[in-house]
């Protein structure tokens, strides 16, 4: 499914009016009547009390329409208006006019305090107040407002977005509607689905208003959607290890058995079938004693334990016999190993995933990335992203899909920013955006697990895009089913790596396995 920039909803709106003659007013009848149909099949509605709470833009117009239907079934609508009357417009102002000639009490909102006894009475309310155009911080009586409605517990339906949820980027301006339920129109807008926005939806409903599809199919006009699953191919009966995808690991360091471990471990647990990890070998016993099925390629290190410089003629032949190459997972920074890293990402031909230490690395010397002819896969978290970008991790958090799409472009790889709904950016301005996942993955080794997985997906016989879009969607359901099991508290990258099997398992029989 295409998810929607604010812009980009308007003017899919504009053009339902113009090009296909569809009325705002059927448009809002509609997103009113969606809305009807969630209220009444979560709370009910004749002999039930609500609170519509109508701001004074088209959101408030949808309120209306509500409030009308609501009325009509039975149910006692009760609008708070919150703004100026004289300022509706085209289809909002018609149902304005309609419902103040019907009897359904219409409050102006002067005062929070007064409005507490209402809200108390209510069987639920309905948030009509912003929309998806909220520019800047709620502040004043709205504030409070959303505050006291935050605090009823309640059940809260919001219409189109929770109101204090920025439509863009998802953040909250100052407060926010916490809703039980939000129905969007048209397409999912970016608010909708990125944190914290996704967390005040609850139950998020998609209507798609009698929007013709054909309007937002195109690729070019609408570069983000969710990360649905692509089929796994099918095993060959017949195969061999090799069939399987054959992956180079190198990684590792002195300070860091675990991210080479889960790395290659990660890759054998996805389907993958030739792990090679090369690593120092001083650190090969240790990694051995519970990864024993890994094939080692032990190299010399520097006085300090980690990989050196002058292992980079091995491991750029060795590289020649493989599919793929993974660098970076707890390398180390140390000069000589950086130096490593940029001499690897200029000489190995191979698609490569660059992850955690490597992408460190390689932050002095950018310009390799942009020079690379094979497909590059980078996999920061913020921090990591910050430093490729030269942005802060605030910037970053505030703007996600922007700050991943100027950089996927700049860099000329596919980046996946790690964190609540990761994204997957493409140098064209794709965007996917993965649902699967917990917070559970909050820590140490679930990102080594993650490019592991994505290794595998590529061993299995998936492009290179699809590898990313797959192994994101699998890692983040095998994070789901261990959290079904063991709940997300504890949860450790090694539960989740042994949950892979299950989820590649779930994912072939196409249902989740809980």
């Amino acid at each position: 499914m295409k998810i929607s920039s604010v812009s980009q909803m308007q003017q899919l709106d504009k053009t339902a009016i113009t090009t296909y003659g569809i009325a705002d007013e059927l448009l809002m009848e509609n997103a009113g009547l969606a809305v009807f149909d969630v209220v009444r099949s979560r709370v009910g509605i004749s002999g039930r009390q609500f609170l519509i709470f109508c701001g004074a833009g088209n959101n408030g117009g949808d309120g209306f329409v509500v409030a009308r239907k609501i009325y009509a079934e039975g149910g006692t609508p009760h609008v708070i208006l919150m703004g100026n009357s004289d300022k509706y417009r085209g289809a909002a102002k018609l149902n304005w006019q309609i419902i103040n000639k019907l009897p359904i009490k219409i409050t102006p909102c002067q005062s929070s305090e007064k409005l507490r006894s209402a809200i108390v009475h209510s069987d639920a309310v309905i948030d009509a107040i912003f929309g998806t155009g909220l520019a800047r911080d709620v502040v004043g009586i709205y504030a409070e407002i959303i505050e006291m409605i935050n605090q009823s517990a309640k059940c809260v339906i919001s219409i189109d977005i929770p109101s204090g949820i920025h439509g863009d980027t998802g953040q909250k301006m100052g407060t926010a509607i916490q809703g039980d339920a939000t129905i969007t129109f048209g397409l999912p807008k970016y608010g909708n689905l990125l944190y914290p926005g996704f967390n005040h939806c609850g139950q998020l409903y998609v209507t798609h208003i009698s929007f013709p599809p054909n309007m937002y199919a195109a690729d070019d006009d609408f570069k983000v959607a969710i990360n649905t699953p692509i089929p796994l191919p099918s095993r060959d009966v017949t195969g061999h290890k090799g069939s399987f995808g054959d992956v180079l690991f190198i990684a590792g360091g002195a300070q860091y058995y675990g991210a080479p471990y889960f790395a290659a471990m990660a890759f054998l647990k996805a389907g993958g079938g030739y792990s090679r990890l090369a690593c120092p070998s001083d650190i090969v016993p240790a990694i051995a004693a519970s990864a024993k099925e890994l094939v080692f390629l032990p190299q010399s290190a520097t006085q300090q334990g980690n990989l050196s410089s002058q292992t980079a003629p091995a491991l750029i032949k060795a590289a020649e016999w493989v599919d793929m190459v993974v660098l970076g997972p707890g390398i180390g920074l140390e000069d000589d190993t950086k130096e490593l890293v940029g001499s690897l990402v200029k000489a190995i031909s191979k698609p490569m995933i660059l992850d955690g230490d490597g992408i460190t690395a390689i932050c002095d010397d950018i310009d390799l990335l942009r020079k690379r002819k094979a497909p590059t896969i980078l996999t920061p978290h913020p921090g990591e992203m910050a430093r490729l970008t030269g942005k802060t991790v605030k910037t970053i958090e505030e703007n996600r899909i922007q700050a991943l799409q100027a950089a996927a472009k700049a860099l000329k790889s596919m980046i996946v920013l790690k964190g609540a709904h990761s994204l997957i950016g493409h140098p064209d301005g794709r965007v996917y955006l993965n649902l699967s996942g917990n917070d559970g993955l909050a820590t140490a080794g679930s990102g080594d697990v993650l490019t592991g997985t994505i290794a595998a997906m590529f061993g299995l016989g998936l492009s290179v895009e699809d590898a990313i879009r797959k192994g994101a969607m699998i890692h983040g359901l095998a994070a789901d089913m261990a959290a079904d099991k063991i709940g997300k508290d504890g949860m450790t990258a090694e539960n989740l790596m042994e949950y892979l099997p299950s989820a590649m398992e779930a994912d072939r029989n196409g249902l989740p396995k809980r």
